[in-house]
């Protein structure tokens, strides 16, 4: 009704997401892509609620108090002048006002408000969360912590059978809308196209295309181009061929609104649109950060395998599964005492003859740096102590400390431990005054964007609950910003440390029998360069 009064023709799409407003459950989650006037469908669903009871209270809450007003003023709008409700706005500002009918003098009809202003004392029939997940409220995991400890007092807040929506467009990889899905939300998405398939470096073809193509994009931003059929690519036998290779394409179809969404408003859109996972996000609702993620965690190919020895001709060598390991590198950052940082990680990384490295453990050290017993002598215990285990566990030649901070005095009470323990373990000292960023990018990114040059161990890649791509180290590498100079990159900083400590190596081709001779230092895994001859003045010396 409210449509025809203001002369919009009201896609099908938009009857879907009323239908769904009406009956959906308790707590739900309305997805739908940028463009779509979600905002303005929930002017008119507030406005039915209260014409359908006026004692209903809403709390509405935006990422901040003006967009939170938006909502309220067009509720109000649609009040005053909608044929069933004229008359009903009874007083107020735009912050809290009542309507007509209203029964509680100390809680508005609706009250509006910023999801980090402080709402504690109110009670509602429903809270709405209107596009409360945005770039400024999920740069880093703290901000993102503090947003969802605001939503969660929203269950304070409403009365019992009381209801919760969540009503946006997904800004970053752990969105607070699958967060809602995974605990049972009743949820519609609604993306601009319903079907989508993307080639990465594609040659000229022919590829197969699961549906048939309707809108085919080349690029993003700037370069972003809207491919003609048979101008640049033609479909024969069902096959897409272009007529020259492209570094992305897009091909979709099903257009949710096609009567305001045509090939010239996508164009501009797409070319508006800085990179492709901000447009995968705003428009495909698919949850990513919407930079540039340049660590991408999915570029690792996971393995789920323990290191075995063997005795091989007399020499212990060191295996992962069929492929043999000759170097690891353990690089240990102590952090307590540092004012930005509760996290000491450790990161142990092994390489193969061929030069690929894998990441075997990425571990969090917790307690003191060190635990004495009564003697004052005799380390019992704190992260030193457990740096030997894992030391002892995979024998580990080497182990890198940064000696910023309390670095200072880590190596020096770790070589106690390792002495205590009998363990042969070389500990080396670095103060790292190169840019954090800088390193980390040189160590990881040339790995990430070459195929299978970076591995990495099921435990480093999944959560302890098992979780896959929730690991500690994951979750750091999709919100790592090369623009930032202040963020939680401890696991990142290791793995990249360790990445450093390992040597690049080419594939060797041993000819014969050769291998290594027995008898040079039966207790190391790592493989020595062989016997040799060499002359001197005063003959041959083997």
């Amino acid at each position: 009704m409210w449509a025809k009064h203001r002369r919009w023709v009201m896609p099908q799409a938009h009857v879907r997401a009323c239908q769904w407003l009406e009956h959906r459950g308790e707590v739900a989650v309305f997805r739908a892509h940028r463009g779509f006037s979600k905002s303005t469908l929930l002017a008119g669903y507030n406005a039915w609620r209260y014409y359908r009871d006026p004692t209903y209270r809403i709390l509405h809450q935006g990422e901040a108090d003006g967009t939170a007003y938006k909502t309220s003023r067009d509720t109000q709008h649609v009040l005053r002048n909608h044929p069933l409700t004229r008359g009903m706005f009874r007083e107020g500002g735009v912050e809290q006002w009542w309507v007509q009918g209203a029964s509680d003098p100390r809680n508005a009809s609706m009250y509006a408000k910023g999801i980090l202003s402080n709402v504690t004392s109110a009670r509602a029939d429903e809270c709405q969360n209107d596009d409360v997940e945005v770039p400024r409220n999920i740069q880093t995991p703290e901000a993102r912590e503090k947003l969802r400890y605001r939503l969660g007092e929203q269950t304070h807040i409403l009365v019992p059978g009381g209801r919760q929506l969540y009503v946006g467009t997904p800004h970053t990889h752990d969105s607070l809308y699958d967060e809602q899905e995974e605990m049972g939300a009743d949820c519609l998405t609604i993306r601009m196209f319903e079907q989508e398939f993307r080639l990465r470096d594609a040659a000229a073809g022919p590829h197969a295309v699961p549906f048939p193509p309707e809108f085919v994009f080349s690029g993003i931003g700037k370069h972003a181009k809207l491919l003609e059929l048979g101008k640049d690519y033609t479909i024969r036998n069902r096959q897409v061929v272009l007529k020259q290779p492209a570094v992305l394409i897009d091909f979709y179809a099903g257009v949710a609104w096609p009567e305001r969404f045509d090939g010239k408003e996508l164009l501009k859109r797409r070319r508006k649109t800085r990179t492709i996972n901000e447009w995968d996000s705003q428009y495909q609702l698919h949850s990513k950060p919407i930079h540039d993620v340049r660590l991408n965690p999915d570029a690792m190919v996971p393995y789920d395998a323990e290191p075995t020895w063997r005795r091989i001709k007399g020499m212990l060598t060191m295996w992962l599964g069929d492929v043999q390991i000759v170097g690891a590198s353990c690089r240990w950052d102590p952090s307590s005492g540092k004012l930005k940082s509760d996290v000491s990680a450790v990161a142990v990384l092994f390489q193969d003859e061929s030069g690929r490295r894998y990441l075997h453990r990425i571990v969090q050290l917790i307690g003191k740096l060190v635990e004495f017993r009564e003697d004052g002598a005799t380390i019992k215990g704190g992260q030193v102590h457990q740096l030997c285990d894992l030391v002892e566990k995979f024998r580990l030649p080497r182990v890198t400390i940064e000696t910023n901070g309390i670095g200072g005095f880590a190596p020096s009470v770790l070589k106690g431990a390792l002495m205590q323990r009998k363990l042969q373990c070389g500990v080396a000292e670095l103060d790292n005054r190169v840019n954090k960023n800088k390193r980390i990018l040189e160590a990881l990114e040339p790995l990430l964007m070459t195929d299978d040059q970076l591995w990495a161990h099921v435990s480093v890649l999944d959560s302890e609950e098992g979780e896959e791509g929730k690991g500690l180290l994951p979750i750091q590498m999709r919100d790592w910003n090369a623009a930032l100079t202040d963020q939680e990159d401890d696991y990142v900083d290791a793995a990249a440390g360790a990445v450093t400590e390992t040597p690049e190596r080419v594939m060797r081709a041993v000819a014969g029998d050769g291998g290594i001779p027995p008898g040079s230092n039966h207790d190391s895994w790592r493989p020595s360069s062989g016997a040799h001859q060499i002359e001197i003045e005063a003959g041959i010396v083997e």
